[in-house]
């Protein structure tokens, strides 16, 4: 602990010291502070894959071995183990930063906060979430997804997870100092989950229909770039509400 909470001090007095490294640079610092404090964690990146492979493999468990009801299922059942595996790591997005005075010392450090916090998410995505996305083709021949449907479900998923991500870090930031927030961190975010999983799995189902899938994978985009947008600032912003 003592280890965890010297490496997350050096890291902030680094974008503290009086020759101002740049915005890039600063970027590029708390990403690898980041990635540092998850070798420290290895369980935390372990935890999301594994509740993942678990969900997945549990319908085939409940429903049976029917290729076609597989099939049927497959696109749905890929979105909600992908989904709550995500929501799953969100609660200690910054649970430590918060409990050893980081948070504190990033609002005063001379670069924004949402700028900050962006490559904070970021990281947390690629540690937590891009190992899924590696996996989820695997996974999906597991429940017999057609083969011309993988690039939707890597695509819906590219998309997709950032959203969720991003979404779900303003609800982390919302319940930061709650005690066990997880419960009330899963009913601030689920209804606003809603749109990314109905239109990814649209995206997906239609190439098995002969649909066009281009809108759907637009909107994802569209959404995507509003939360790389708008969501540091929301996040920015709940997070000095959380700890004033």
């Amino acid at each position: 602990m003592r280890n965890l909470e010297s490496l997350t001090c050096t890291s902030v007095e680094t974008l503290k010291t009086p020759i101002q490294i740049s915005y890039r640079s600063a970027f590029w610092v708390m990403m690898k502070k980041e990635f540092r404090l998850t070798l420290q964690k290895p369980m935390d990146t372990l935890e999301p894959i594994c509740f993942f492979m678990l969900v997945v493999l549990l319908f085939p468990l409940a429903l049976g071995t029917e290729v076609a009801l597989l099939a049927r299922i497959a696109p749905s059942a890929m979105w909600i183990a992908a989904l709550l595996a995500s929501l799953l790591s969100l609660e200690k997005l910054f649970k430590q930063d918060y409990q050893d005075g980081s948070l504190e010392q990033l609002l005063l450090t001379p670069y924004p906060l949402a700028w900050l916090l962006f490559a904070k998410v970021l990281t947390h995505w690629m540690v937590t979430t891009l190992p899924l996305i590696v996996i989820s083709p695997m996974l999906a021949y597991l429940l017999h997804l057609p083969a011309q449907a993988y690039p939707n479900l890597c695509i819906t998923l590219l998309l997709g997870t950032p959203v969720l991500n991003f979404i779900g870090a303003i609800g982390a930031a919302l319940t930061v100092s709650v005690r066990k927030g997880g419960v009330l961190l899963g009913l601030l975010v689920m209804p606003l989950y809603i749109p990314v999983l109905i239109f990814s799995i649209s995206a997906i189902e239609s190439v098995g229909l002969g649909l066009n899938d281009t809108g759907h994978i637009a909107i994802l985009g569209a959404m995507l770039i509003a939360c790389l947008t708008f969501a540091p600032l929301l996040i920015s912003a709940s997070l000095k509400v959380s700890l004033n």
